[in-house]
């Protein structure tokens, strides 16, 4: 459509703004749209009017008396933009803002507007990523805030391709909004992004130590984005508040179903700027294993959302942040109730009686356990594209449906895309894996009741000694408290265990402060995981800029004579950062390990630096030969062999010894 110079086109004429946001009126105005002088286009309902640039950008959201919530002081490609990092073969990552070509009004009633802006592959510009992606708004009568949502599409032809995040990005008023809120726990007012840039940069390169802020209270501070990511599961509602006006700008989530990474792979949200994301897929806390990977002549289509960018206020001036943050939760509630929208006139994104279910129960068998028999108590339950155990961890391509089990392991998955899937589970609490054996098959209205499964997680024997909890994070461990001087008051930094401690930056090196001359050794039968078991086996630095390999050490009683067979050690990694585990018995000299796991399963999801506390799950499970084991005092060596940086290491997650049954 060819955008005219000074022309208004208007399908509606608007009724007066009202003054208030957080119900609609009686009679909430038409929905209308405007075109307007270099190629910008505006849709307006009466309570918020939000100006596009020709190329599909928002360059403006006007809201009560704000003439543009956006900051304009940035350029028009810098407000709000959907971008992707990738890269072809033998080419290093692109990250390109997408730029459209074409603009089209989809619906354009009084109710509703949806305006499409395409791009289509060029082939002739090896800077233009080998997709067709086609960027939609959404705007309805009576809602305070817009919906977008985004398509993107590959043709059987086309060349190879990496993808490693694609997202949607929005720059706040820097002037007004200074209050950022991720979670009932996790608000408060922000440093500027002028004092990132006046202050002292860090070893990690996104932490940077505030130390000329316009605001004294957050003088000392270190901030780093990653401290305010969020598992998907959690990943809802987030945003900026400002005070003058009280004006509130959130991204709400509905539904996780076009996210990568399953229920607890984490993601950015806010941080300073002020910026809000919402990122569809990226490598965050995966590494490269996590990458979207497209075969030559490989077609797909994917589509990212819908999501909402809510915005609310208190025209009296009196109410706290808090208590718009409570009114974004309260929203946030609406549009998980509404999903899947039934007003988006995308076929590729069927509604809610074209979509089907998936139900079962759940029990865990293990006949060494304290209960042989129970029942999959708040199991992570899951339908992900077909693929090996665990898959569902760097799955990215497709669609993911998640739920959890009740305490009697019945479990109920709804609003399902029609298509074919494989049941993954996990139970917190319990080692590994669970998969189904067998595709389900989903189709428009259709209902699945799987009846029983069972899960019989790995063992051999009985358990004569364990570590820590198999939950697939490090957090139950010990987390050190940060140097004084690189604190960050956005978390309750004391000395008791919280559960966002882990996120302080620079515990990682408080190890060598610890166990300075030598490492950690832990007693299985006097010694304390929360108290003696670090969070992270990391290197040491040594004082002149180089770092030490570990070597951990696990102290444990065989009584009696050993059995005859064949012994069992099971070793759960929460997170592996370039991390390489050597494992020995009673001989830390040994030429060789006795097990490793290896350089083809040292991960990169960087968990360790970005405060993750757990990154990609992995389970080691190691015969161990009566050999390598005495009667009474015996001692497991585990070197974390690779030592090039701080930032090296892995978490663990649980180690179980099994004795022979």
């Amino acid at each position: 459509m060819v955008l005219l110079l000074l022309f208004i086109f208007t399908l509606s004429l608007a009724k007066a703004r009202p003054q208030q946001q957080h119900s609609s009126p009686p009679l909430a105005p038409d929905v209308f749209l405007q075109w307007q002088i270099r190629g910008q286009v505006a849709m307006d309902n009466g309570l918020i009017r939000v100006t596009f640039s020709r190329e599909g950008n928002v360059i403006g959201i006007k809201y009560n008396n704000m003439d543009n919530i956006l900051d304009y002081h940035n350029a028009y490609n810098n407000r709000a933009y959907l971008d992707l990092a990738w890269n072809t073969p033998n080419q290093t990552s692109i990250i390109e803002r997408v730029k459209a070509t074409n603009v089209k009004v989809i619906t354009a009633t009084g109710d509703q507007i949806e305006l499409s802006f395409t791009r289509y592959w060029n082939s002739s510009d090896p800077f233009s990523v080998p997709l067709n992606i086609d960027q939609r708004y959404i705007l309805r009568r009576g809602d305070s805030g817009y919906y977008t949502y985004s398509m993107f599409e590959r043709l059987e032809t086309w060349p190879e391709l990496e993808v490693d995040e694609i997202r949607i990005a929005y720059k706040a008023l820097r002037d007004k909004f200074h209050y950022m809120a991720v979670s009932d726990d996790r608000q408060r007012t922000m440093p500027t992004q002028l004092d990132r840039m006046t202050g002292q940069r860090l070893a990690y390169a996104e932490a940077v130590l505030i130390t000329q802020p316009t605001n004294p209270d957050v003088k000392g501070e270190v901030d780093d984005k990653y401290q305010y990511s969020q598992e998907n599961m959690d990943n809802r509602v987030h945003g900026w508040v400002s005070r003058d006006p009280n004006v509130g700008f959130w991204m709400i989530t509905a539904s996780d179903e076009f996210r990568s990474g399953g229920p607890v792979k984490q993601e950015l949200t806010s941080h300073v700027g002020p910026t809000t994301l919402t990122v569809f897929k990226s490598n965050h806390y995966a590494g490269k294993d996590a990458s979207m990977r497209f075969k030559e002549g490989e077609a797909w289509k994917k589509v990212f959302g819908p999501v909402f960018i809510y915005l609310n206020s208190d025209p009296t001036g009196t109410e706290t942040p808090g208590s718009l943050w409570e009114d974004a939760k309260n929203q946030m509630r609406i549009e998980r109730g509404k999903w899947p929208y039934g007003f988006v006139e995308s076929k590729e994104f069927p509604r809610s009686e074209e979509r089907g279910s998936v139900s079962g129960r759940l029990m865990v068998r293990d006949r060494f356990a304290k209960k042989g028999q129970m029942w999959a108590d708040s199991a992570f339950v899951g339908l992900a594209a077909p693929g090996e155990v665990g898959s569902w961890q760097t799955e990215s391509k497709g669609y993911q449906f998640w739920t959890r089990a009740d305490e009697d392991g019945n479990f109920f998955i709804q609003n399902i895309r029609p298509g074919n899937y494989n049941l993954y589970a996990w139970v917190p609490g319990v080692i590994g894996d669970y998969k189904y054996d067998g595709d389900i098959i989903v189709t428009a209205a259709s209902s699945t009741n799987l009846s029983v499964l069972i899960y019989d997680p790995p063992r051999r024997g009985p358990t004569l000694w364990e570590i820590g909890i198999p939950d697939r994070k490090a957090a139950e461990f010990y987390i050190p408290d940060p140097e004084p001087t690189l604190t960050s008051h956005f978390y309750n930094n004391t000395k008791i265990q919280t559960p966002d401690k882990f996120r302080q930056y620079g515990i990682w090196a408080r190890y060598a402060d610890l166990y300075p001359d030598q490492d950690l050794v832990y007693n299985v039968d006097t010694d304390d995981y929360r108290r003696h078991w670090f969070y992270a086996h990391v290197t040491r630095a040594t004082g002149s800029g180089d770092y030490q390999a570990t070597t951990w050490q696990i102290v444990f009683r065989l009584r009696g004579p050993i059995k005859t067979g064949t012994y069992t050690l099971r070793l759960a990694l929460a997170s592996s950062s370039h991390g390489v585990v050597d494992v020995r018995f009673n001989n830390p000299l040994a030429r060789r390990p006795a097990f490793t796991t290896g350089y083809w399963n040292a991960g990169r999801d960087n968990a360790i630096a970005r405060h993750g506390i757990h990154g990609l799950y992995r389970l080691f499970n190691f015969d161990v030969p009566i050999y390598y084991l005495v009667e009474g005092d015996n001692v497991i060596y585990l070197t974390q062999r690779r030592h090039a940086g701080p930032f090296l290491g892995v978490m663990y997650d649980y180690i179980r010894f099994e004795g022979v049954e």
